[in-house]
């Protein structure tokens, strides 16, 4: 397994703030709202990257094609792990403060498929949301949660994708395997 980017402390504190629109509230008043204003936008495609969002939005009418999940809320390992009904389903090793190249190479097969798709973490997921904003078609929807406050939901564009390509050059790059 290669690390291709490890957190910096310095990222660590950027990275706790909101990347996209932060609708605040609890899951049910922030679902209506990420209702109401996916089907005003139409996203090409909606991903969630967490256990709890990806649980919560896929209740919802825009549920996310794609779902990264590591089985665990809060760093804490879930009863029972959210199960999705998906045509595929990706496993990969990430461990915490990571970006390995197995995680990228199953976000990027993962945007390939054309079903519902789940993406499987061994170790973290949260630092994966960036691989999803970079790979994703623009319009698309990248949703995350920001604990304690309500989701994140951060719309794919040049723009953005140019700030995520800069956090990363940003990150200490690996040569361990």
């Amino acid at each position: 397994m290669t690390v291709a980017y490890s957190l910096t402390p310095e990222l660590r504190q950027k990275l706790k703030m909101p990347l996209g629109v932060l609708i605040k509230g609890s899951f049910v008043e922030a679902t209506k709202r990420f209702e109401a204003l996916a089907e005003q936008e139409k996203p090409p495609l909606v991903i969630s990257v967490g256990d709890t969002v990806s649980r919560n939005l896929g209740k919802s009418r825009v549920s996310p094609r794609l779902k990264v999940v590591d089985n665990k809320c809060m760093r804490r390992a879930v009863r029972e792990p959210v199960q999705f009904r998906v045509e595929k389903m990706i496993s990969v090793r990430n461990p915490q403060a990571t970006i390995t190249a197995e995680a990228i190479a199953g976000i990027q097969e993962a945007l390939k498929s054309s079903g519902n798709v789940r993406v499987v973490v061994d170790g973290e997921e949260d630092l994966l949301t960036l691989i999803a904003i970079m790979y994703a078609p623009e319009g698309a929807f990248v949703v995350y949660g920001q604990p304690y406050e309500g989701i994140v939901i951060v719309r794919v564009s040049a723009e953005k994708k140019e700030e995520v390509a800069g956090i990363l050059k940003r990150m200490e790059v690996a040569s361990k395997s």
